[in-house]
């Protein structure tokens, strides 16, 4: 039985030879030259290495990295001192195999002797044997993690066993142990226990059984808990914004993702160009935490947030394509204090074939309780195939945004003026031409792991509103929608597939005859609603035209594959397979889904996912190419 915590120092004995060792040069003549094929003096080797093994990692690797290689450029070399140094080359090709895990190798070096004209030739014929195989792997805790009752410690405990990289019937190889250590405590320092470190470290190697059993202790230190924000950088906008944006609250336990998803709001509010939010950990010393009958007390430590302020204006011109509306120019005007009122201001033009408009958006700073006033002012205009909408609509209200959840209450006026395919308006009812005023809340929670491009959890949204409509004879009429999104794992790795499942349905109730806008009902196709269709292409077929309807439903169910790299972990790119539904109609007794199947690909892009997908639209028997960026719930 022997400790592989000595097992570094055998894996470079060779290189760590005296100088000594190797034979004085600096006098000796120069070695023959002889020319190359292109008629320059190359410098011929003092001698030739051939490695000699059925396996081919094993034979790269010591080709490679064996020590004699570096002698090969010392000039007149004899057979004694090469005999000498082929002694001290085995050695090191022990190390070399057994941080493969390769324990008792047969190795046998032999020279040959120099043909005339050629250099002498070295052989190492290696037989590894049998890889020694994890027998068991021995977890332990200590600090306040192996103390603490709270039920996150022993979860977090749980998930770092389980996800241990080098458990039992694995072959046991350095890079592996030193691999499987470093994602334990990076899990460990991830949540709860920044200071967190390794401490005892441990592989018990048996050669005759080649077996390794393995242990490791990891000292989480004290808890850690959130202290309030100091922040550098501010001077343009008020200092009490970062800490509202971020949204950490004094006293949570530390979490690494808590602190990357403050920084990512940051830089999304607009207000700053950079962030970086971080918690500095105490030193600790060597001693703290061998107590094993205590757990150290808890830190409270100071977040803090070094920001760069974004400008006070900012105008932006932009060029894209979309499957859905073709060539599109958008160009922004921001203001991110206007003078008296300190609102957010902005202005966005956009102009497409299917969906030009104008808008401007007013936005107050967040109070402490995340609460902010806004305004907002819309002209468009959606240019269906037989349709065209003229919308105007002005909004009033307050909305909330929490880390993972948003509520908004707003009074809402609309007007729809619908013209048909001759350039005359369409005074009808059942094409959507109208104006309301409407009072609406809307509930949006998401659950996701990642709110930016998830791969697991869910999220859940409703739309509830009320009002009267104003053009003809004045009737009341309610509208809802409710939307999920939810992803159903297939394995427990990162690299197992997954399913995506997307339901949304709607509806607007209202008396016959009512003139609700075109903007408050409804219509599905495109890239995020039925694929296979164009945007808005699924309505109600009436006269020639396709009209919006009263009632909606959507679904969705999705395969998604990582594809792997020659590591075996995801590359970052998807293979996906779908089928969607969904119709719209005017009772719900109408409704029958049209279906769209596909196939695609989708790649993690800093911006959020990239999808690229063609679709067959089991009505319309045609395919569509679909191409959307980024992700929204």
């Amino acid at each position: 039985m022997t400790l592989l915590t000595g097992l570094s120092a055998a894996l470079m004995p060779c290189t760590a030879a005296r100088a000594d060792d190797a034979p004085a040069a600096a006098s000796a003549p120069a070695a023959e030259s002889a020319p190359d094929a292109a008629g320059n003096t190359a410098e011929k080797p003092a001698f030739t290495i051939e490695v000699q093994t059925a396996n081919e990692e094993l034979k790269t690797l010591l080709e490679r990295h064996n020590d004699l290689r570096r002698y090969q450029s010392v000039p007149d070399l004899d057979a004694a001192e090469l005999d000498r140094l082929m002694a001290l080359a085995e050695s090191g090709l022990k190390g070399l195999l057994a941080a493969q895990g390769y324990f008792s190798p047969q190795i046998t070096l032999t020279r040959q002797a120099a043909a005339k004209g050629q250099p002498p030739v070295v052989r190492i014929a290696v037989e590894p044997g049998e890889q020694a195989m994890v027998e068991a792997a021995d977890i332990a805790f200590a600090g306040d993690i192996a103390h603490s009752a709270d039920p996150a410690a022993a979860e977090q405990q749980k998930a770092i066993r389980e996800d241990w990289a080098l458990g039992a019937g694995k072959g046991f190889t350095q890079e592996a142990w030193s691999s499987a250590k470093s994602g334990a405590l990076r899990q460990l320092i991830a949540k709860r226990y920044p200071a967190g470190r390794m401490g005892r470290s441990q592989a018990d190697v048996d050669e005759a059984a080649r077996s390794v059993k393995l242990g490791v202790t990891l000292d989480s230190g004290p808890l850690y808990r959130l202290g309030p924000v100091q922040v550098t950088g501010n001077r343009r906008y008020p200092a009490f914004l970062p800490g509202r944006l971020a949204q950490l609250a004094v006293g949570e336990p530390y979490d690494q993702a808590r602190l990357a998803d403050a920084q990512q709001r940051l830089i999304s509010s607009g207000y700053y160009d950079a962030a970086y939010v971080s918690v500095d950990p105490q030193e600790r010393s060597e001693s703290e935490g061998q107590d094993e009958n205590a757990a150290p007390a808890a830190v409270t430590a100071p977040v803090q947030m070094q920001v760069t302020e974004a400008p006070l204006k900012k105008a932006t011109l932009g060029l894209g394509f979309t499957t859905d509306g073709g060539p599109r120019i958008t160009l922004e005007h921001r203001h991110n204090r206007v003078p008296w009122l300190g609102w957010r201001a902005v202005s966005k033009a956009q102009l497409e074939a299917a969906n030009t408009f104008m808008e401007s958006d007013l936005l107050s700073m967040p109070a402490a309780s995340g609460w902010r006033w806004g305004a907002l002012a819309r002209l468009s205009r959606v240019k269906d195939d037989d349709l065209t909408t003229y919308n105007r609509q002005l909004r009033f209200g307050r909305s909330q945004s929490r880390e993972r959840s948003e509520r908004n209450f707003y009074v809402q006026y609309d007007l729809s003026r619908v013209k048909g395919a001759d350039g005359q308006y369409v005074t009808d009812e059942m094409t959507g031409d109208g104006s309301a005023l409407s009072f609406n809340f809307i509930w949006t929670t998401r659950r996701f792991n990642h709110l930016s491009d998830p791969t697991g959890g869910w999220g859940l949204g409703f739309e509830l509103g009320g009002g009267i409509t104003i053009n003809g004879k004045r009737q009341p009429f309610t509208r809802g929608v409710a939307r999920w999104l939810g992803y159903i794992p297939l394995g427990r790795s990162a690299a197992s597939s997954r399913l995506a499942v997307r339901a949304e349905a709607g509806a607007v109730l209202s008396p016959d005859g009512a003139r609700v806008p075109s903007a408050l009902l409804f219509r599905a196709g495109g890239d995020n609603s039925v694929r296979g269709y164009g945007w808005r292409d699924i309505g109600i077929a009436r006269g020639g035209i396709t009209a919006p309807g009263h009632y909606m439903m959507t679904a969705s169910l999705e395969w998604q594959r990582p594809i792997l790299n020659s590591e075996g972990r995801p590359s970052g790119i998807e293979y996906i397979a779908f089928i969607d539904a969904g119709d719209v109609a005017e009772n719900p007794g109408a409704l029958t889904p049209r279906l769209g199947l596909g196939t695609g690909a989708r790649v993690k892009t800093p911006v959020g996912p990239m999808t690229a997908a063609i679709a067959y639209g089991a009505k319309t028997r045609k395919f569509r190419l679909h191409l959307s960026v980024g992700f929204v719930f």
